[in-house]
């Protein structure tokens, strides 16, 4: 057994860490819901409502990843090595914020359409999210490993989807729009969603790496 399978027995795991990380995990899913619902919103008012309640959960991201970091500074036994910890906690907040910068770039630019690619982007986004609030959920009962595992496959299998998105957004973005400063702002958007699910793999190789530590 290694270490960490060894300590896992003595840690008092559902008090502080774990409720930590399921808040963290819930509230990023959230995100991903609300930016969804923004894309596909009908009217300026619920584009308004959505882009208002993607600030409040990047803030209340930003309150959950302190509370953690402080916890981790004043335990000195944790559930996992404290840099997996670390790792996790900042992949999670980093979606959020991408999540959120993606819809203030809509705020600041005036979009007010999107197309097909923009909206299946973050429908890609609001399932990974998911699959990761399933994974982080899972973490404190390490016999579900094989849930675990099928949900970071799923992640994988949707960052590499939003790639070739993303790759087909610019092209046709290239391609079709005469504007400059269209093509700017609609590349910088896609981007920022892109790149929101690269943040949900990066938290899932943690996950992983989590995983072959606690075999």
């Amino acid at each position: 057994m290694s270490t960490f399978g060894f300590l896992k027995y003595f840690v008092p795991q559902d008090r502080k860490f774990f409720p930590l990380f399921d808040k963290a995990a819930s509230n990023v899913h959230e995100g991903g819901k609300a930016i969804y619902a923004l894309v596909t919103a009908e009217t300026s008012e619920e584009r308004t409502h959505y882009i208002r309640l993607i600030e409040k959960i990047e803030h209340q991201g930003d309150e959950i990843t302190h509370e953690i970091f402080t916890e981790l500074s004043k335990n000195f036994i944790t559930p996992y090595d404290r840099e997996d910890i670390h790792r996790l906690v900042t992949a999670i907040d980093d979606i959020i914020d991408f999540i959120h910068g993606s819809s203030k770039r809509m705020e600041l630019y005036k979009i007010e359409k999107f197309d097909n690619d923009v909206v299946k982007l973050a429908e890609l986004i609001e399932q990974t999210t998911d699959e990761l609030r399933r994974a982080v959920l899972e973490l404190k009962n390490m016999e579900k490993m094989r849930d675990i595992t099928a949900s970071l496959v799923r992640i994988n299998s949707i960052e590499n989807h939003a790639d070739d998105i993303f790759d087909h957004a610019v092209a046709n973005l290239f391609e079709k729009e005469t504007n400059a400063v269209q093509i700017i702002k609609m590349k910088e958007i896609l981007q920022s969603l892109e790149t929101a699910t690269d943040k949900c793999e990066d938290a899932a190789n943690v996950i992983e790496s989590i995983m072959i530590k606690m075999a």
